[in-house]
């Protein structure tokens, strides 16, 4: 038994067009920017990288990782069988869980934090959030392989604190903590901004990206109470740093948190009142009715995506989130991208992330006191 801290990535892609192409160039990146600060992390003993990118295999060994290449097509991966074998298989007994690009931004310091937190507990789980998983770090149970782990990492420290009974804590908030790769307009903000590690940026900067919607938006932000709306899947902790941090009056609505994690998507039981208000006023009258009450918007597309039941591929998803509407083909998707890009405010779209870690960079990046 492995009785130090281990780290387990998994890092896969299956892109399908040029955007999606990108996408995992840059996760890659920084996948390698966060081996190299594992390198200075004394109590990490090992990390096991599980991928279906060869290009991965020699940069990744060079920086200390032992990779297992595999050829898992999509939707034949199954995150929790992979995780129960690699912990069986390497005889692990304390584990960092992380995706590819998970906490990009996260500091040696921040490791070793979590590393202390684990070997000094016992039947005991650490995670970023408990909905949506970037980062997750627990002491294996005797009973791990009894159980079954979801497919998916969103849920795997709910899964661990009630079917194996392990005690959760949350990890505290922080940048390092909360940033991931997760969308293009995630690329923007740290294009845009000054984190990015060096092969990051350098993967960035290779992109032709659009950043105006997105410095138009910083500029209110930075601006002395103005009006900022918020919609989606957001949290109390990035509405607490933005109050806490700029001066803002913000206009938030936040509905199905959790929509992943409790299974609504697949019950098609996700709803938005949102969607009801654009159901009776249409696209156009709520971008007008936004651009009244907002000088601009940060806007979680998923939750109204799967309001509409509407299933566009990733390609479509990331190039509305890039606002090139031209180029989207699922036909609600490519309407809602025009009417957002028109909007008389900017208007920035994404997922999850651009309302929880890409807020808080944009926050920090704004602080007043860092500059």
């Amino acid at each position: 038994m492995n009785n130090g801290v281990s780290v387990v990535v998994f890092e896969g892609s299956y892109p399908e067009s040029e955007i999606e192409e990108a996408m995992a160039l840059v996760r890659q990146a920084a996948l390698l920017d966060n081996l190299e600060k594992i390198r200075h992390v004394p109590e990490l003993e090992k990390v096991y990288l599980f991928t279906n990118r060869p290009e991965l295999e020699e940069p990744s060994a060079r920086l200390g990782a032992e990779v297992f290449l595999n050829s898992t097509g999509p939707g034949n991966f199954h995150y929790g069988r992979e995780l129960q074998a690699a912990v069986s298989r390497h005889a692990l007994n304390r584990v960092i869980c992380m995706n590819g690009a998970g906490s990009p931004l996260i500091t040696v310091e921040e490791l070793k934090m979590i590393c202390r937190r684990l070997l000094s507990r016992e039947r005991f789980v650490y995670t970023n959030n408990t909905q949506s998983v970037d980062i997750v770090a627990f002491t294996v149970p005797p009973e791990m392989g009894t159980v079954e782990l979801p497919a998916t990492d969103n849920s795997l420290a709910l899964t661990l604190r009630d079917q194996l009974h392990l005690e959760m804590e949350l990890m505290p908030h922080s940048l390092g903590l909360l940033f991931d790769i997760d969308t293009p307009s995630d690329l923007l903000v740290l294009g845009a901004g000054p984190f990015a590690g060096p092969r990051t940026a350098a993967a960035i900067s290779s992109l032709d990206l659009d950043y105006s919607a997105l410095e138009q938006a910083k500029a209110v932000l930075g601006d002395e109470y103005e009006d900022v709306a918020l919609i989606g899947r957001v949290g109390a902790p990035v509405i607490g740093r933005l109050n806490a941090i700029l001066k803002l009056r913000l206009r938030v609505f936040s509905e199905e948190r959790g929509m992943k994690s409790l299974g609504r998507i697949e019950a098609n039981e996700v709803i938005s009142l949102l969607g009801l208000l654009i159901d009776h006023a249409g696209l156009d009258q709520f971008f007008c009715y936004l651009s009244s009450v907002a000088r601009c918007a940060f806007i979680d597309t998923r939750v109204l995506i799967h309001h509409y039941r509407q299933d566009p591929p990733d390609r479509d998803r990331f190039l509305s989130d890039l606002g090139r509407w031209q180029e989207v083909e699922n036909p609600w998707l490519r309407e809602f991208t025009k009417a957002a890009v028109q909007c008389p405010i900017p208007v920035v779209l994404g997922g999850h992330s651009l309302v929880s870690g890409s807020l808080w960079a944009l926050c920090s990046e704004l602080d007043p006191a860092a500059r």
